[in-house]
């Protein structure tokens, strides 16, 4: 009956790990704004998504300053200053901040949308633009940026992206995440209790971190088309960046991975140590 308990208790801790830690994970990097903002500024350190914003820069300021009576602002000039802004060290974390009224269209309903029921992913380009090297080049043109300008990145009708679509997350992940965090730590408690030998029990529960982990990683691999189909609704420079903020997530849960799969194997061994320290304790004993 002990053994069917301590059995029980286990697949129970596993499942609760297993919900733990990809739970944990997105609450903490992507639900909560200021884990997207901190993965947008370590994404923007990539080259790749500094030459793609500074297409896109380019692009919008050209188009600023055509609607604003400059139709004839020279291209090079604007991407070399632009391109010039990307690579420096306050851009992670401006882009950072460009980024927060992205988070807030998806998690939140305080972004009103452009264009009625075609509604639009926004992303503010005003932090951006207002650098000094920008607003320099663009004071003398008599330019004033505002204080938010946000570029519009295309839904497609087929895509079922709404704003406010993932207010849910927000609202129920922290309960999700923290709840399934205390409920297996406390499950892997009444388990090693319930556990005739500690050391076992200590080796079980690193089992249970390795099956988590490993089926982690077998699940972002499954996950790859589904991410790829997500990216192809976007094109142009604002794929480029996508793909960067992808890939960034994508390592960070990885990192979350293999750092669950160090902890059991760190269980694994510590749980052998006190199998056999215990297994010589007695036999000093009997002898």
């Amino acid at each position: 009956m002990r053994f069917v308990a301590t059995m029980f208790l286990w697949v129970v801790t596993t499942a609760l790990l297993a919900v733990a830690v990809p739970t944990m994970w997105m609450q903490r990097t992507v639900v909560s704004e200021d884990g997207y903002a901190a993965l947008a500024a370590a994404a923007a350190h990539d080259p790749k998504l500094q030459r793609a914003m500074a297409s896109e820069l380019t692009t919008q300021i050209i188009e600023f300053a055509a609607s604003n009576g400059y139709r004839t602002l020279n291209r090079d000039l604007v991407s070399g200053v632009v391109t010039s802004y990307t690579g420096n060290e306050g851009f992670p974390g401006q882009f950072a901040q460009a980024n927060r009224i992205a988070h807030r269209w998806m998690f939140t309903d305080s972004v009103q949308p452009e264009g009625g029921p075609d509604s639009r992913w926004l992303v503010d380009i005003a932090p951006m633009l207002n650098d000094p090297s920008i607003k320099q080049t663009l004071g003398d043109l008599d330019l004033d940026v505002p204080q938010t300008l946000t570029v519009p990145i295309a839904v497609p009708d087929s895509s079922s992206l709404r704003p406010g679509q993932l207010r849910w997350l927000s609202t129920w992940g922290p309960w999700v995440s923290v709840g399934s965090t205390i409920l297996a730590g406390i499950s892997a408690l009444f388990m090693l209790a319930s556990a005739r030998s500690r050391g076992k029990g200590l080796v079980a529960l690193g089992v249970s971190a390795l099956l988590v982990g490993a089926a982690g990683w077998a699940a972002l691999e499954v996950s790859q088309r589904y991410v790829t189909d997500a990216l192809n609704q976007t094109a142009g420079d604002i794929r480029q960046v996508a793909d960067v903020m992808v890939a960034q997530a994508d390592a960070s849960m990885h990192h979350w991975l293999n750092l669950t799969l160090a902890a059991g194997g760190v269980l694994v061994v510590f749980g052998v140590a006190v199998s056999l320290l215990g297994g010589l304790r007695r036999r000093e004993q009997s002898v």
